[in-house]
């Protein structure tokens, strides 16, 4: 199957290498992950592994959740049932506070298996996908790093603004995509072939070298790379 699980990120620190160098690293949680469903070319038109980590409660789950990982007993359940419709097969587990897809092929995987860290042990490089820390509403200095306009005499209470921005009279308006000040961070980010430096499958830890987006206890998604 395409190599890919769910975690949480637990924070950074160092590791010495065998050669003695330090090096940054970012400790992630990864799995166990339940295997939720598994998509398929011929019904769903493409191929994917869905899974889920970390159990929630029962009593917060709502009911399509706990249906979504279990079967329960309905009206519709039993009338499909009886005029001979086979139930999908369920994972059997807890219902799970994080969700995802994996895209890729399937083979050897089915529904209800559990996948750990394990999956990782071989592997040189990882992407990681994950939410940016939201830094709310910021001005073009903190969001696209503008000098900003000149501290000297006549400058008057400009000094973070980021200047001009009007056009001429072709084409009369302000080109879409065109930085300023907005909505900062608590965006999907990706990073791409981060290298791995350690797997400890008896804690389930994942260490990849350097930072990944988002705050300590945010979930992540980490596969294996492919860029060459």
């Amino acid at each position: 199957m395409a190599k890919g699980l769910l975690g949480r990120k637990v924070g950074m620190t160092q590791v010495y290498r065998e050669d003695g160098v330090v090096a940054p690293v970012t400790v992630i949680q990864l799995g166990p992950c339940h295997v939720l469903q598994v998509r398929t070319v011929d019904r769903d038109g493409y191929e994917a592994v869905q899974l889920g980590f970390g159990d929630k409660p029962r009593r917060l789950a709502r009911r399509s959740e706990r249906g979504h990982v279990a079967q329960l007993g309905s009206k519709r359940s039993r009338a499909r049932s009886a005029a001979g419709v086979a139930a999908p097969k369920k994972a059997s587990c807890e219902p799970q506070r994080f969700i995802r897809e994996i895209r890729g092929s399937a083979d050897g995987v089915s529904v209800g298996d559990t996948l750990n860290v394990g999956l990782f042990e071989g592997v040189k490089a990882v992407d990681v996908v994950a939410t940016s820390k939201g830094r709310g509403y910021a001005g073009v200095m903190k969001r696209h790093n503008f000098a900003g306009q000149r501290a000297s005499h006549g400058v008057k209470k400009v000094h973070r603004h980021s200047g001009g921005t009007g056009c001429s009279a072709d084409p009369a308006r302000t080109f879409k995509g065109l930085p300023m000040s907005g909505q900062y961070g608590n965006a999907k980010t990706t990073m791409r072939n981060i290298k791995v430096e350690a797997v400890d499958v008896e804690n389930g830890l994942l260490l990849i070298r350097g930072g990944v987006p988002g705050p300590n206890g945010g979930y992540v998604v980490v596969k294996e790379t492919n860029k060459v």
